[in-house]
């Protein structure tokens, strides 16, 4: 079924922050941000620091791979192929320094990454597609709308809408074995996509699965503290809750700090695109749960996981803080003045706090990477106080959302 009256609200409401740097709806949300104020300078430092950084990445990125992770202790690059789920980061940050100041360099870079990634969009057998695909190639598009990219964009989201599911009313995460359907907190960050897919084709079955998705996640993945579970196990037959669990949080009962990241994040966009007050009030429950948390550092960059058992001893998640300021500058613009403005000075503290030299990489350090102290998955041992390159992408766009 097709519904043309979705066009024109979803493609504003997409158009205008959907993987970019956003208008602010209520100005009275926000404070003064000149281009000379202290913060500014910092920010505008930092992006110019990544532009340099990314251009020294890319001699030491192997041919025919994406970067993910720099681990400085042996100084070694590692990198991904294109199906790694942080493959579209790359481009996308390059994509960002390139609209921020122009450099042919740097838009060379993503057009060649983003020709490597193309054949990802027939890829069924993930559910991350929205953060491979829409952040290359929907920032592309953003910035230059090819026919090429829209093609690429629409059959992305006709492969991520395969795994979704009427009986669980779920897009599934994790292939695992039968009997289970994983569906993980961070899928909410892959609906952008299907919302776009609907603006651009009319086709209301994209949107209508976003929805039912979103919906399903908050009616099981939440605490009553509004924080939420990393991982929920659904009977893929009945849609019944077989398991609330963690991946890689602390313990199955612990706040991980990035799965509330990608919440706050997603019902953030939720709200944007289909202005339903409940997803307003959910990503407002979130933000709530985490800036008045007793265990969010006053610099606002959360531990790894709110419950670690060694706080204050325990790493900080750069990664987690990026995403948390990005989503909150764009909440800001949702809500009332005074709640507005209160969340526009937290995003503005995280930001202050990350573009200092404690987080920074010095120039032809850290593998190219701008960010450091990212935590990937401790129960692992896996990518820790490392940098993260959805670390890089989420601290760009924060940073370009404030500089906005």
């Amino acid at each position: 079924m097709k519904k043309r009256w979705y066009f024109l609200a979803l493609m504003a409401g997409l158009m205008a922050t959907g993987c970019g740097n956003g208008k602010a709806e209520n100005e009275e949300a926000k404070t003064a941000a000149p281009a000379e104020n202290g913060l500014a300078k910092q920010i505008s430092s930092t992006l110019d620091r990544a532009a340099e950084q990314y251009k020294y990445m890319m001699t030491r990125l192997p041919e025919g791979e994406f970067p993910k992770t720099y681990h400085p202790d042996t100084d070694t690059f590692e990198g991904s192929g294109s199906g790694w789920w942080c493959s579209g980061f790359y481009p996308g940050t390059l994509l960002y320094l390139d609209e921020y100041h122009p450099d042919e360099t740097l838009h060379n870079e993503a057009m060649r990454s983003l020709e490597l990634l193309k054949k990802e969009q027939h890829n069924t057998s993930t559910h991350d597609l929205g953060f491979m695909m829409y952040c290359s190639f929907g920032n592309a598009f953003r910035m230059d709308p090819e026919p090429e990219y829209k093609e690429v964009l629409i059959q992305s989201a006709k492969s991520l809408s395969t795994r979704f599911s009427e009986k669980v009313g779920a897009i599934k995460s994790w292939d695992s074995r039968k009997g289970d359907f994983l569906v993980i907190i961070d899928n909410m960050m892959n609906l952008e996509l299907l919302f776009w897919a609907t603006a651009a084709t009319g086709d209301s079955t994209y949107y209508d699965i976003a929805i039912k998705h979103a919906d399903t996640t908050i009616a099981n993945h939440f605490r009553e503290d509004n924080s939420s579970y990393h991982v929920i196990n659904y009977h893929p037959e009945t849609g019944e809750v077989q398991r609330k669990r963690t991946a890689q949080g602390y313990a199955d009962e612990s706040a991980w700090a990035r799965g509330q990241a990608w919440g706050l994040y997603g019902y953030t966009v939720m709200y944007r695109v289909t202005k339903d007050q409940k997803y307003l009030d959910q990503a407002v429950a979130i933000a709530e749960f985490v800036l008045n948390h007793p265990n969010l550092p006053e610099d606002k960059i959360p531990y790894w996981d709110f419950d670690a058992p060694n706080i204050p001893n325990e790493l900080r998640d750069s990664s987690a803080g990026a995403i948390m300021a990005s989503a909150l500058l764009e909440l800001s613009q949702y809500v009332d003045a005074e709640k507005g403005k209160s969340y526009y000075e937290d995003a503005a503290t995280m930001l202050k706090t990350l573009t200092t030299d404690e987080y920074i990489a010095e120039k032809g350090t850290n593998g190219g990477f701008l960010l450091k102290h990212g935590v990937g998955h401790i129960p692992e041992n896996s990518e820790v106080d490392v940098p993260l390159t959805y670390g890089d992408y989420y601290l760009v766009e924060a940073m370009l959302r404030y500089l906005d």
